[in-house]
């Protein structure tokens, strides 16, 4: 496996509000763990769109795995100037990782002309990676519920990979971490 897609919800559907948010290093450990194993075994590049939430997080990951690891990283949004109707602080976390990231560039030229340009970037990622990690709850559904759906179809016809990270999983990991003296962790 040369590369993967990483997608994940937003902030605010895991009620995150707050970039100190505890419920942030639980989720980039979780994608620490499936990364490292995937890298380790040849993984080279991780594709985000740079979308707030679990991309931009896994995306300081990727960064950290660098040190240790001959990793790279492209961010691909699926117009120009997705930021342009984000909060300051997410505006320039994303200028940050288009600056840092190994490879930019938007699908597009245009600016943002509707939901399609969604899943235009969702198919183009399926098609360009070998397959992906999604933090993604089958019950809740969200924002990553279209992607998760279109792996499922693309599965039918091709060979791709889905790692997928849920509640269970970021608990389990939680406990973990404050049972090794991490961090306190106030699971209300």
């Amino acid at each position: 496996m040369n590369s993967i897609a990483i997608i994940g919800y937003k902030p605010h559907e895991l009620n995150i509000f707050n970039e100190q948010d505890q419920k942030i290093t639980v989720i980039q450990e979780a994608i620490k763990r499936q990364l490292v194993p995937l890298v380790e075994q040849g993984l080279e590049w991780i594709v985000i769109s740079g979308q707030p939430g679990v991309e931009m997080w896994a995306f300081d990951v990727v960064q950290q795995l660098k040190n240790d690891y001959d990793l790279k990283i492209a961010v691909i949004p699926p117009f120009q100037n997705q930021d342009q109707v984000w909060n300051e602080e997410k505006q320039q976390k994303y200028q940050t990782m288009l600056l840092k990231a190994d490879f930019s560039q938007p699908l597009t030229q245009k600016s943002y002309e509707g939901p399609s340009q969604y899943q235009t970037r969702d198919k183009w990622m399926l098609n360009k990676t070998d397959g992906c990690l999604i933090v993604y709850e089958d019950e809740y559904g969200g924002s990553p519920k279209y992607f998760h759906q279109l792996v499922l179809q693309y599965q039918e016809k091709k060979d791709y990979e889905m790692f997928q990270i849920n509640a269970f999983d970021l608990e389990e990991i939680a406990r973990d971490m404050q049972e090794s003296g991490q961090f306190e962790y106030d699971q209300s």
